[in-house]
């Protein structure tokens, strides 16, 4: 057996992390859990982390890895019954051929979404439909493509559903649903804010342009002559009582994995009532099984390095107290670890080094999702994000411009978000 806190048991947990990720971040047609799996065998079978604390892991995390499954398949619902395309045909109408308007339009949009429905509906099913407003008004497609990227970062610290790290570190705050969207409400609203003054100055000229005519966007994409399509009532009936049911769950002593399964079940009704067993196959695959195998064999991989030698040099890196020196250096540790790991690995290795100070788990927070805009590989969401825009237009954002867009972006944002953050924590 090999230990965790040796030379080669350090050398070998963090070679199989980097193995992760990098397949993470490169592959394309394999789902990351090829890799992740093994590698999380590999870490028990050698004794870089003990069964037992493999199982304890596994273990604490089944309630988040069961409530992410419940809203992916919540959002698969919402884009199969048009929840996005009535929202696209709303963000048309109401920018009224204004590519200010519509930019302003989609950070509302793309914030909501975020944070009802998590950063991955964003990214793949309301992105797509910002391109395609944008086109309709012959505004340039950067602001609002690369709006959404961001805003499925910075805009995901609301509630603890908006991101899978803000699942991961919920329990270590101490707080309820309602008391952690009350205390992150004010650093949410501020992200938002800096993030679209910032926008408004980089894309001055692109706001100020107008890009090629509808005429000339290929066929495949959607088609501005039909009709725009109704409101689906039911999903939305059905939205707001997710919403409610997540609020006044814990006071009823009802866990939240049960209150997104009973959503997620009567939202399906009518696909699975409509289409039988089609339905049925298809609420399983948006469930995403191999990404929640990737998650929970990513717990296990994330322990030998959490225990061992890199994870006590980041522990050095924490400071004491929870002022607001405190809050900003473990926002930009978060945030650079966020770049270097990924976000979701940096909160797996920093959530429980924290764990000891609330107030310092909701700095993380912050970093591990305002951080990651700095870079592609920052987060998952961010490098599907380029996948999608390599489908909708022919010539994605270049990384240069995205960097630099990040560089102009992410420290203000942050800083800000952290001062947020400070204030709430006095006032609350």
């Amino acid at each position: 057996m090999i230990s965790a806190d040796g030379v080669v048991g350090a050398g070998l947990s963090i070679a199989l992390l980097v193995a992760v990720i990098a397949f993470t971040m490169t592959a394309r047609r394999l789902p990351p859990a090829v890799v992740a799996v093994p590698a999380a065998m590999l870490v028990v079978a050698t004794g870089l982390a003990s069964w037992s604390s493999a199982a304890d892991e596994l273990e604490f995390m089944a309630p988040t890895i069961g409530f992410l499954a419940a809203m992916l398949v919540v959002a698969d619902v919402c884009g199969r019954t048009g929840v996005f395309a009535w929202l696209g045909a709303l963000m048309s109408h109401w920018s009224r051929g204004s590519p200010n308007r519509l930019l302003r339009i989609v950070f509302a949009v793309a914030a909501a979404v975020t944070a009802i429905l998590s950063l991955d509906a964003t990214i793949v099913l309301l992105t797509p439909l910002a391109v395609a407003a944008a086109r309709r008004i012959g505004a340039r497609v950067s602001p609002v493509s690369m709006a959404t990227a961001h805003l499925a970062n910075s805009a995901s610290t609301l509630m603890p559903v908006s991101n899978l790290t803000n699942l991961i570190a919920f329990s270590a705050t101490g707080l309820t649903f309602l008391g952690f969207t009350a205390t992150m409400a004010a650093p949410w609203i501020v992200a938002i804010l800096v993030e679209y003054l910032i926008f408004r100055f980089f894309f001055a000229r692109d706001l100020r342009a107008r890009a090629i005519p509808q005429a000339a966007v290929p066929d495949d994409r959607p088609d501005e002559s039909r009709d725009d399509p109704p409101a689906p009532r039911w999903t939305l009936t059905c939205l707001a009582l997710l919403l409610i049911g997540f609020l006044i769950a814990e006071p009823l002593d009802v866990p939240l994995v049960a209150v997104a399964a009973g959503g997620a079940a009567l939202m399906a009704l009518p696909v699975l009532f409509a289409e039988r067993g089609a339905g049925a196959l298809q609420m399983v695959r948006a469930a995403d099984i191999p990404f929640l195998a990737f998650v929970a064999a990513l717990g296990v991989v994330i322990l030998p390095v959490q225990q061992g030698p890199l994870g006590d040099a980041v522990a050095h890196l924490i400071p004491d107290g929870t002022g607001l020196i405190a809050l900003l250096i473990v926002a930009v540790l978060a945030a650079a670890l966020a770049n270097v790991l990924n976000n979701l690995p940096a909160t797996l290795l920093l959530v429980p080094l924290v764990a000891h100070q609330p107030e310092l788990v909701l700095a993380v927070l912050l970093g591990v999702n305002i951080g990651p805009n700095l870079a592609y590989f920052g987060s998952l969401a961010t490098l599907l994000w380029r996948d999608v825009m390599r489908r909708q237009t022919t010539s994605p954002p270049p990384s240069r411009r995205y960097l630099l867009l990040g560089a102009l972006a992410v420290p203000p944002t942050l800083i800000a978000a952290v001062l947020a953050l400070w204030i709430s924590l006095q006032v609350t």
